[in-house]
């Protein structure tokens, strides 16, 4: 397992060691004692799995306060771009985003600490998205950014993407704010 860092300073992109041979293929998607030696010493409370078609987009999300939550996230079947947004106010690239396309080719998997935005776009049908979250989930702790807000200037790679009604009036990214 390799566990590589990227620019935005906290996330880092997990490729696995997979063994494959006649019969399918094995690999390790989770190693404590692995991860802990690579910095992510975070405690997964709660496993999530999503189901989307083509063009379903889900985000930009995080939890605030003490529910934040710090999410690794993979893709079972299918693919999706994933995004991260920097929330963090006193972090160089406050604002910024990094994108990755996860899908069951790569097997990659991304881990987002606590003060990201969260979201992905499916980009196959019947595309089976897991997630792990340090934090459970906290209804009064939800918020998001609105996934097309022209100051953050996502690439989502589809056109007319499917939103939820909820995710639809989330508000723009504002650097005034203190999200995290």
């Amino acid at each position: 397992m390799k566990i590589n860092s990227v620019y935005i300073d906290g996330l880092k992109v997990i490729e696995p060691a997979i063994y494959q041979d006649d019969r399918g293929y094995f690999f390790e998607s989770y190693s404590q004692v692995k991860f802990a030696e690579a910095g992510i010493s975070d405690n997964f409370v709660q496993d999530n799995q999503s189901l989307s078609h083509f063009g379903v987009l889900r985000g930009l999300h995080f939890q605030t306060a003490e529910h934040a939550q710090a999410k690794l996230v993979r893709v079972i079947s299918g693919s999706v771009i994933d995004v991260a947004v920097d929330l963090r106010k006193n972090s160089p690239t406050f604002g910024k985003y990094f994108s990755i396309e996860l899908n069951d080719s790569n097997n990659l998997m991304f881990y987002i600490p606590v003060g990201f935005a969260h979201g992905f776009i499916s980009l196959k049908n019947n595309t089976i998205f897991s997630y792990k979250c340090s934090k459970a989930y906290n209804k009064d702790s939800e918020s998001g950014l609105l996934w097309c807000d022209p100051a953050l200037n996502i690439n989502w790679g589809v056109h007319s993407p499917v939103i939820s009604t909820k995710d639809a009036i989330l508000p723009n990214f504002n650097p005034e704010l203190l999200y995290f």
